[in-house]
């Protein structure tokens, strides 16, 4: 029976891609290619204000534009009690801590070495999946896991450039401070991520679901800047929250609604990855940007990367 399906997926892999599946899988290169996007946006208004800030701003401003679009595209899912707990701690765990300490890695180590390390969550999901889930864990997964680790060292190691003069490049504080934050943010990001995945495999909506965990970030957000007691966004100017906005759009709005949209047309796994080449996306991105070619070990730690969270998702 194994090597029956093992025989009926290779025969569907070989016929060729209908055209609503290519346009699926370009969407998720879209996703990626948004979600670098943000993150080039979003570099300059978390220097500027702040990662807890920024953060609160634009889970703000998103959760906006997530209700509009269930108003005016789907409307409110219907929920139980256990559905909503678990959107509610995935959305505190990996929006609230894990965007939070996110940003505040941008902010040190800058757009590109940030999206190497975040591509760490990938590694992590399957390894908790395996732990906490009881998901298998295969060659693919342990080769996966060991190519992604070994591209985030090779990026961080040799990626960068003694002539590198560009602020965004620019390393703030101890780099190995920074690279704990982000590998942090990706545990969290990881964490919450499995913490949905029974919801998301009942069937709910997902434009719902990501409403619900921005908003219970939005609503922890608000309550910690009432403790703080100051004046959150006093270093917000009109361009500052303008650029935060945009960072939520591109990122959120535009990003995720491509890959619903890949996700509802095409095979899981292709999706997945696809849409996980955000470090090498944001690449050339920074090369237009900067008009500084990264280093060769930041591309090759980048490309490592992306091959072994395709090896991961596609086991």
């Amino acid at each position: 029976m194994a090597s029956q399906r093992r025989g009926r997926l290779r025969l569907r892999a070989a016929r060729p891609l209908t055209m609503t599946t290519q346009l699926a899988y370009l969407a998720a290169l879209g996703a990626a290619l948004c979600w670098a996007c943000s993150g080039m946006i979003a570099i300059t208004p978390v220097r500027r204000a702040g990662s807890f800030p920024f953060n609160y701003a634009r889970m703000l401003l998103v959760f906006a534009m997530l209700l509009l679009a269930l108003a005016v595209l789907r409307g409110w899912p219907s929920l139980t009690l256990e559905q909503w707990l678990r959107l509610a701690a995935s959305g505190l765990i990996g929006i609230l801590v894990g965007d939070t300490i996110l940003y505040t890695s941008l902010g040190r180590l800058g757009p590109r070495r940030n999206s190497i390390i975040f591509a760490t969550n990938a590694p992590m999901t399957a390894v908790l999946g395996y732990a906490w889930l009881g998901e298998s864990l295969g060659w693919r997964a342990v080769a996966g896991v060991a190519l992604v680790t070994a591209g985030v060292a090779l990026a961080i190691a040799f990626g960068g450039r003694r002539d590198d003069a560009h602020h965004w490049e620019s390393v703030r504080g101890d780099v190995r401070v920074g690279v704990a934050i982000g590998l942090t943010a990706a545990l969290c990001h990881a964490i919450g991520t499995l913490i949905a995945k029974p919801v998301m495999a009942a069937g709910v909506d997902p434009v719902g679901a990501s409403a619900i965990r921005v908003g219970v970030s939005a609503l922890g957000l608000t309550i910690v800047a009432a403790r703080r007691g100051r004046a959150v966004f006093a270093n917000f100017t009109p361009g500052t929250l303008a650029l935060t906005a945009a960072s939520g759009f591109v990122g959120v709005a535009v990003g995720m609604t491509l890959l619903l949209y890949g996700m509802g047309h095409g095979n899981t796994g292709v999706i997945a990855t696809l849409s996980a080449t955000t470090p090498v996306m944001v690449l050339p991105l920074l090369w237009i940007r900067t008009r500084q070619r990264p280093a060769a070990g930041a591309w090759w730690g980048a490309l490592i990367a992306s091959a072994g969270v395709a090896l991961i998702f596609n086991r």
